[in-house]
């Protein structure tokens, strides 16, 4: 699969850094006019952004271009390594981060399974699809994508027990494999509904 998360960092980081343009314009409007009112470049209600998530999401940018370099050079335990100096250390929130953080991590932890699958190592593996899901608990892509890693598990694990003979053991992986599938399948489905208005067509 090898499918890195990066990408999900970057989108996440972008609107946060968004965010602080924004405030820092409009400081600087306000400044310069010396008044109280909210400058001209300042939306309504505009949101603070915490400094600590802004560390944490650099920390992951971070963590995710080490392991794209592990994986350039086919060191998957440094890779993993790197992956988990994000989930094991400090978030944003502490025991319940803040959004922005619980979706990278989530991420994160099917990025880990997904590697951690692939070299074999498929209990592990649940175990961060696992984790995973104890912080996308919403219905968002974020949790469709962990039952795809875990379906992904799944199927690896069936081969490697086909591999080894255990026929009824590989067919009953396989089936799980399946309904993990078909409830990313769900998931998945009710975002697109959910983005469409529920009912198939634009808001």
């Amino acid at each position: 699969m090898n499918r890195r998360a990066f990408p999900v960092v970057a989108v996440v980081a972008s609107l946060v850094l968004g965010s602080v343009s924004l405030a820092s314009c409009a400081r600087s409007e306000r400044e310069r006019a010396g008044a109280q009112q909210p400058a001209a470049c300042e939306p309504a209600g505009a949101a603070v952004v915490d400094p600590v998530l802004l560390a944490f999401l650099s920390k992951a940018r971070a963590a995710h271009h080490k392991a794209d370099a592990a994986e350039a050079t086919g060191d998957v335990t440094l890779a993993i390594a790197a992956l988990e100096t994000l989930t094991r250390g400090p978030r944003p929130g502490g025991d319940k981060p803040l959004p922005e953080a619980s979706e990278v991590l989530a991420d994160t932890h099917a990025r880990i399974a997904d590697l951690q699958s692939a070299r074999g190592r498929f209990d592990a593996a649940l175990e961060h699809v696992q984790m995973g899901l104890g912080l996308a608990t919403d219905v968002t892509y974020f949790r469709g994508h962990l039952f795809e890693v875990r379906g992904l598990v799944e199927e690896r694990r069936a081969k490697a027990l086909d591999e080894r003979g255990e026929t009824d053991r590989a067919r009953e992986a396989r089936k799980t494999a399946i309904e993990a599938f078909d409830e990313a399948v769900r998931i998945q489905d009710q975002v697109i509904m959910n983005a469409l208005g529920g009912d198939g067509g634009p808001r």
